[in-house]
């Protein structure tokens, strides 16, 4: 995966010119139990606004999880929807969502290109909450919020993996409203995605925004006894 690019809990593919974002979980905020706004629509739409800036993509894809709700549409959601569909479009990129399992409701504020496995050349992107019908060489999911704590700090960060012998890099929640699942002691079965069979060789990715730096570390199976 020495082509992708990490910041800010996405994803960059270059050959596809292809950002990746997933679980943004709009209308966490609304349904938090909190009187004040926690901020989602202003965090949101800066952080996809600097990624926009950095990378100058050609295509984003939301890759599931777009939508916090289950039920309804809570009355700042399509506001905060539509300023990141503007966001994209005056970047001139397209967009491009694929569902996840809390998207339920996606339809009644996207009618864009929609689809449930997104290719990018060797890559297909896809939520992660089912296993992938289509055979590529590479899957970018989302679905598990990962985030490894190391000396009491929490990071949160992506997973490189493998899949019936394809990789499988696995992104944190963009949304920094989820508390994400600490990694560091959980086994193949803990993880909701079915593309996750092995644990222990997951290989924690954490980029530093400290340092704009990027920060791999051995895979889990070996990276436990330090943590």
């Amino acid at each position: 995966m020495d082509d992708v690019q990490y910041r800010d809990r996405a994803a960059y593919l270059p050959d596809g010119c292809t950002l990746v974002l997933a679980d943004l979980h709009v209308g966490r905020d609304a349904t938090s139990n909190v009187e004040f706004s926690l901020g989602e629509r202003s965090n949101l739409v800066a952080r996809l606004e600097s990624l926009l800036a950095h990378f100058d993509p050609e295509t984003v894809v939301f890759a599931g999880d777009v939508l916090h709700s289950f039920s309804e549409i809570p009355a700042e959601v399509p506001e905060t929807f539509a300023t990141l569909k503007r966001a994209v479009r005056e970047a001139g990129a397209r967009l491009v969502v694929t569902p996840g399992n809390h998207d339920t409701m996606l339809a009644s504020l996207w009618r864009g290109p929609s689809e449930s496995e997104f290719r990018v050349g060797d890559t297909v992107v896809l939520h992660g909450h089912e296993a992938p019908k289509t055979a590529a060489e590479r899957y970018v999911v989302g679905h598990d919020h990962p985030k490894i704590v190391i000396e009491g700090q929490e990071h949160p960060c992506y997973l490189r993996g493998s899949y019936r012998g394809s990789e499988v890099l696995m992104l944190p929640a963009f949304t920094r409203l989820a508390a994400g699942m600490a990694v560091n002691r959980m086994r193949a079965g803990d993880f909701q995605s079915p593309l996750v069979t092995r644990a222990d060789g997951l290989r924690p990715v954490v980029w530093s925004e400290h340092d704009d730096a990027v920060h791999e570390f051995p895979p889990l199976g070996e990276f436990r006894r330090f943590l």
